[in-house]
């Protein structure tokens, strides 16, 4: 699904968030508090938006990998970093069987892209295991409930108006049904930073955004951060 609808990708996300997922990519970038030299993993990288904003801010200073499942999506990403002259590796791989090491990674991060795990559990245990010690888990995502005078006006945007763009747009409305399907079988905040407790990690704390309609939520994994890292 995502290899079909890999070149208009970009156009929907702008417009199914009205331009507001640049924002929440800045300030989750931020959000991640990367210091120089630390390795940095994009699961579920897609179009490599993330990776590529973390890349500026840092200014080339840490190293960034994109992992996703889809070669499409890859493609397209590997066309932004040539043409942003951002050194940022790809690496084509399923989020339940991460192919790196233990312990090989300061900090990981995933914008919109943990909804789409065949288990949610499994893959949040998988970036665990390749994060050292201390490590930060960083999850940008859709919530289920906006809240806010917005909230009715949102939901109707995602359910109604969402899966006819992306059938005229990106002709293929099967892909853009399933984005607010997903988004409505997704926990609630405080609930997804439950279960990421449960997969073994620390300190989850959550940033609504915009009304609730995205959150940002950062873990540590256990045990101290290696010297020098945050």
């Amino acid at each position: 699904m995502f290899g079909r609808i890999a070149w208009r990708y970009d156009l929907m996300n702008r417009l199914v968030s009205g331009g507001l997922d640049r924002g929440w990519r800045r300030k989750a970038a931020a959000a991640l508090s990367c210091v120089p030299a630390e390795r940095i993993l994009d699961v579920g990288s897609g179009t490599g938006d993330l990776a590529l904003e973390l890349s500026r801010q840092a200014r080339g200073r840490v190293s960034v990998t994109a992992l996703d499942f889809t070669y499409e999506m890859l493609s397209v990403g590997r066309r932004k970093f040539v043409s942003a002259g951002a050194r940022i590796p790809e690496t084509a791989g399923d989020g339940l069987r991460l192919p790196f090491p233990d312990g090989v990674f300061d900090a990981a991060m995933a914008a919109f892209s943990v909804r789409n795990f065949a288990s949610l559990g499994t893959g949040t245990r998988e970036v665990l295991r390749v994060l050292k010690p201390g490590g930060r888990f960083l999850v940008l995502e859709l919530t289920p409930d906006p809240t806010g005078p917005l909230a009715p006006l949102i939901l109707f945007w995602s359910r109604r108006v969402v899966p006819v763009l992306g059938a005229f747009l990106a002709r293929d409305p099967g892909a853009y049904r399933y984005l607010p399907e997903s988004v409505g079988r997704w926990p609630e905040p405080q609930e997804l930073a439950r279960l990421f407790q449960e997969a073994g990690f620390e300190r989850v704390s959550v940033e609504l955004l915009t009304s609730g309609i995205a959150a940002i939520h950062l873990a540590f994994a256990p045990g101290r951060a290696v010297q020098g890292n945050s």
